[in-house]
């Protein structure tokens, strides 16, 4: 699933939780993606019940949280920290650990920094910038730029 559509990436996620409740065995990317669900019991109810949301649109202007659009990021996350990149993702990642004392509070920081890249990029009509990425991770771990100084 290099690209998915909505459909495919929500459907990825209630059939990993289904797997789960099955005892059925996992593929190493739905034991990555079931660790991502696990930390959310909040979003359980959702991932229960396909039927009811897998259609449903979350609109931030009602403020609304997209559960499968956070899960997601969860799951880029993941894959940046196990191949290292942007180049420097895993060391500044293991700053926000040491700053928050939670890897999953680290990572809702860099998910902030991801979200403000990608709307970056959309809002320019550019590629994703890892150096706005990291830059932002940087200032959230209260490390000093190297490029300012």
């Amino acid at each position: 699933m290099f690209n998915p559509t909505r459909d495919q990436a929500r459907r990825f996620l209630f059939d990993t939780w289904a797997k789960q409740k099955q005892s059925a065995p996992l593929t190493d990317l739905e034991k990555i993606a079931l660790a991502v669900l696990v930390r959310h019991p909040e979003y359980h109810a959702i991932v229960d019940a396909p039927e009811r949301y897998a259609d449903l649109d979350y609109l931030p202007e009602f403020g609304e949280t997209n559960p499968f659009l956070h899960m997601n990021m969860h799951l880029a996350i993941e894959e940046q920290l196990s191949i290292n990149q942007p180049h420097g993702v895993r060391e500044l990642y293991q700053a926000l650990c040491q700053q928050t004392g939670d890897e999953h509070r680290a990572q809702h920081e860099m998910m902030d920094c991801l979200a403000e890249m990608i709307w970056q990029a959309q809002r320019s009509g550019t590629g994703p910038d890892g150096g706005l990425y990291l830059a932002c991770m940087r200032g959230k771990a209260g490390m000093p730029d190297p490029i300012a100084g």
